[in-house]
């Protein structure tokens, strides 16, 4: 499984912007217009995604481009 792919189909559907556009350094916020509830939208399905428990809140706080959130799950993952 490729974490970043899977992540940037998840993202490419949440936010309904081409996958293409979808990079490792794409902020959530500034290039996406997330909100908190978009973030907690997007923690939820790569939760259900990828199996894995509820991402702390501490740690969602962290996550402001598409490669935090692949570098959180490659930590969770492995």
């Amino acid at each position: 499984m490729n974490i970043f792919e899977t992540v940037q189909r998840i993202v490419s559907q949440q936010f309904s912007v081409d996958a293409e556009r979808i990079t490792e350094s794409t902020d959530f916020q500034d290039e996406l217009g997330a909100d908190s509830l978009d973030v907690v939208e997007l923690a939820v399905s790569v939760e259900d995604e990828f199996g894995i428990g509820e991402i702390a809140e501490e740690d969602i706080l962290k996550i402001h481009t598409v490669g935090d959130l692949v570098d959180y799950l490659r930590r969770v993952l492995d």
